[in-house]
């Protein structure tokens, strides 16, 4: 018997089978997919609108032809004329599955929209810009010594600012002349030298006097999510934050599914070189439009990100990624016109800095993370950990500094968890279990209140509470191990075992009702077996990645943690070491940096001597490559105890309760153990 098709939506990854015919608006709203529709499927609202996306998809095991959906109808096609569809994008009232499909749910298709949690943190810093404002006086033209504008221009700066050699691009070319005569002869540009030495370069010119301010953006550009700060070049203060989901997850959420999706299609590097360029254009026009600035003024940008990211940015085929050695097409920093990159948004002449990355699986956003952080400086040895998709890992002190890279997944934000969601208004971020009861209590993004406090159904009644993200699931887990719910190997208990109804029969395993508002037409939202798995593969491939690095030292233990990331900012030292996320030190000595790479990029963008120092930095750090190191398996497989196989976690242990139990063997409802006795 043919099997129905299988439609996967992203970036949520919940998949289902579904009967030939069946509209995509159907089909999201049967597996509870976040698609927005007001006029009922009618094709009037166009809030429906989603990408699908074709070719081969190894990690999902297919392969969608261009067929796998309905052809464009007479309804998309009025819409198309009068309003206009973005390319490539359907109306998923209209659209019919008719074969396997992955579909992507763009941010503004959305009922609860995103928010990136990667704030800019406060920080001092030296401001050593490479753009800056001059003014001057140019001379007019003259007949007898017939001399372009600009080299007229040129002499002016000579001559007025000591500055002996310029260069202009063609954008900036072009506005010179109306520049020039507008102002009558005087003219302020903004001036771009990349380093002490180098020649100097016009990027923007205004007529007359003009005192700015110039403006840079400091662009985090994750697997999952891209952060950028507007920023004010002449005092480092933020103007402006957005942050947008990568719409490249529809090609695959972590960075080897996308590596495998441009090996498998042809031409599929440039369509997601195209998507993740569109996306920096968009927020870049988007914080101009928030901030009440003309794009003019933002005249550069840096850009830090992890090595496959930064090839298709660049538009380079991330293929050798894929494959030892994992050769990288370049390691250095780069420093290039914004229109190389097809980035709109910024001024015509607008420069961009990627810093350099460290290795083929550790990027320019780990550099940045040392940036901002300087494990280098320290007098102890401290482990700097950024969680996301991909997790850099840095360990050091002041004699030394190692680096790597640890495929962690998408997890930790929400993904591949089956009541997953991204953080947005409504999810679940924090989890309280009693230890008696075996009660849940919760706090949603968007509310103050706890779930069990007067006034919290009133005050989430606008947006529900309508699943949980990645802080919600880690600590979820974490509360379920604490309140013996949850054993050592990750196996949940029924309700014979915990004696709490809560712990509900799924299939041959259990599961932890969270939350259930399913009678009233909301979500019922559970812990899965299978949710525990997807974070015990993710935690253990962070805390195997810092084992190889404390290895390559020479070590047990560290003597601090720094939390990096979305992640360091909203999920606490306590539940982290819980699940064995990390190594076991005192708890006091776990802190937050927020979001250090979006950090270590704005330090970049404001000081020149920050971007020399990390291009040294760089070459004295010493690169683990975790795909090859025999031992990462080891460490990963003793890792996926909660918190650990082997290591005794002694000072976690004296913190929190970690019951002893083990819901593998018949025992009494504490989870007591009881041995076999044998048999033949």
């Amino acid at each position: 018997m043919t099997q129905d098709p299988l439609v996967i939506f992203t970036p949520t990854g919940k998949r289902g089978r579904f009967p030939v015919g069946t509209p995509v608006l159907t089909a999201a709203r049967q597996l509870g997919v976040d698609l927005d529709s007001v006029c009922g499927g009618r094709g009037i609202c166009s809030k429906c609108q989603v990408s699908p996306s074709f070719g081969q998809f190894p990690k999902h095991g297919l392969t969608v032809s261009e067929g796998a959906l309905s052809g464009w109808n007479a309804v998309e096609q009025r819409y198309d004329e009068k309003r206009g569809l973005k390319p490539g994008r359907r109306l998923g009232c209209q659209a019919q599955v008719l074969g396997d499909i992955v579909i992507d749910v763009p941010p503004e298709s959305q009922v609860h929209r995103q928010v990136v949690r990667k704030e800019a943190a406060l920080r001092a810093m030296e401001m050593d810009p490479a753009t800056r404002l001059v003014m001057v006086d140019v001379a007019e033209p003259d007949m007898h010594e017939p001399t372009g504008d600009f080299e007229r221009l040129a002499r002016a700066l000579s001559d007025q600012w000591g500055i002996a050699e310029v260069a202009i691009d063609l954008p900036v070319l072009t506005r010179l002349q109306p520049a020039l005569r507008q102002g009558e002869w005087r003219v302020t540009l903004a001036l771009h030298q990349p380093r002490d030495g180098a020649p100097h370069r016009v990027t923007a010119v205004w007529p007359g006097f003009f005192e700015g301010p110039l403006l840079g953006l400091a662009i985090d550009l994750g697997s999952t999510t891209i952060a950028a700060h507007l920023t004010d070049l002449a005092t480092g203060e933020v103007v402006a934050s957005a942050g947008a989901m990568n719409p490249q997850i529809r090609f695959g959420e972590d960075l080897m599914s996308r590596v495998s999706y441009a090996m498998m299609n042809p031409g599929g590097d440039a369509e997601m070189t195209a998507a993740v360029r569109g996306a920096l254009a968009t927020l870049a026009a988007g914080l101009a439009e928030e901030s009440n600035t003309d794009q003019g003024r933002i005249v550069e940008a840096v850009v830090v990100c992890n090595p496959v990211m930064h090839h298709l940015l660049l538009g380079i085929d991330p293929v050798e990624l894929g494959q030892a050695p994992f050769a990288l097409a370049t390691s250095s920093a780069m420093e290039l016109a914004a229109s190389d990159l097809g980035l709109t948004g910024l001024a015509p002449g607008a420069r961009v800095y990627l810093l350099p990355c460290i290795a083929g699986h550790v990027g320019a956003d780990a550099a940045a993370v040392a940036l901002s952080e300087d494990p280098g400086a320290s007098e102890d040895l401290v482990l700097i950990v950024d969680v996301g998709t991909n997790a850099e890992i840095l360990l050091g002190n002041r004699e030394r500094v190692l680096a790597c890279s640890s495929p962690t997944g998408p997890a930790f934000e929400g993904a591949q968890i089956s009541s997953g969601q991204r953080a947005a208004p409504g999810a679940i971020e924090r989890v309280r279990i009693d230890p008696v009861t075996r009660e849940p209590r919760f706090r949603v993004i968007g509310c103050e209140l706890w779930s069990d406090e007067e006034g919290f159904a009133e005050a989430t009644a606008a947006t529900g509470v309508t699943g949980i993200c990645g802080s919600g699931i880690i600590e979820a887990v974490a509360e379920m191990r604490m309140a013996g719910l949850l054993d050592a190997s990750g196996l949940i208990g029924g309700a014979d075992r915990t004696g709490t109804p809560r712990s509900v029969p799924e299939g041959r395993t259990h599961a932890y009702l969270l939350h259930d508002a399913s009678t009233e037409g909301g979500a019922r939202i559970t812990v899965t077996q299978g949710d525990i798995r997807a974070i015990q593969l993710a935690k253990s491939a962070l805390y195997a990645g810092a084992r190889l690095l404390m290895d390559e030292i020479g070590t047990d233990t560290v003597d601090r943690v720094v939390l990096a990331g979305a992640f360091g900012a909203h999920i606490s030292p306590l539940h982290a070491m819980v699940l064995g996320m990390i190594p076991d030190v005192p708890l006091d000595k776990v802190t937050s940096a927020g979001n250090a790479a979006g950090t270590g990029a704005r330090i970049a963008l404001c000081s020149r001597s920050a971007r020399a120092k990390i291009e040294r930095e760089v070459q004295r750090i010493t690169k683990v490559e975790t795909a090859i190191e025999p031992r990462f398996q080891e460490h990963f497989v003793a890792a996926n105890a909660i918190p650990h196989a082997t290591a005794p976690f002694a000072l976690l242990r004296a913190a929190a309760p970690l019951p002893d139990l083990s819901f593998n063997s018949h025992g009494d409802a504490d989870g007591g153990r009881r041995r076999r006795r044998r048999t033949g």
